[in-house]
């Protein structure tokens, strides 16, 4: 599972904690966010609607204190004075025809087709369906999310 993270830098109270959260921190379930940059120690996001080729992952829990995400799911956990003051667990939101940059430490960012950090490219959106036998034959991969149940099958970015 991957991980995205937010430090808030402030010191106070725990009254402060709400209004010192990001608003990515104050998302909603079914909420979308995008991943403007990421690192494993401070990410910077920001909530956009859920029909923007940005909108790389959707809200799907949302907690106070850190947890366990679903094994396909990635996380964004906002830290306050060294304690958890938003965790939320975020399941893949990719938009067909759109390309990603896939990082093992950050996650998944989307990026202009051209761009030399394109990881792959969304040939095909199934909503609904687990099953990478629906990809076709020229995909260079996949990702299957079950829950909600989606497909996404990969192709290369110039393609």
């Amino acid at each position: 599972m991957l991980a995205l993270v937010a430090v808030a830098a402030l010191a106070g109270c725990s009254m402060f904690e709400e209004a010192s959260k990001s608003d990515t921190a104050k998302a909603q379930v079914g909420d979308c966010i995008n991943v403007i940059s990421g690192s494993a120690a401070d990410s910077e996001t920001e909530p956009v609607d859920c029909s923007s080729e940005k909108a790389v992952y959707k809200v799907m829990d949302v907690h106070d204190t850190k947890t366990e995400c679903k094994e396909e799911y990635t996380s964004y956990e906002e830290t306050l004075n060294g304690g958890t003051t938003a965790f939320l667990c975020l399941a893949p939101n990719f938009k067909e025809g759109a390309c990603y940059n896939e990082s093992p430490t950050t996650g998944y960012k989307s990026v202009d087709c051209s761009a030399p950090e394109a990881s792959f490219k969304v040939t095909k959106r199934i909503d609904g369906e687990t099953d990478e036998f629906l990809c076709d034959t020229a995909a260079i991969g996949y990702r299957i999310v079950p829950d909600p149940k989606m497909t996404f099958c990969l192709g290369s970015p110039q393609s």
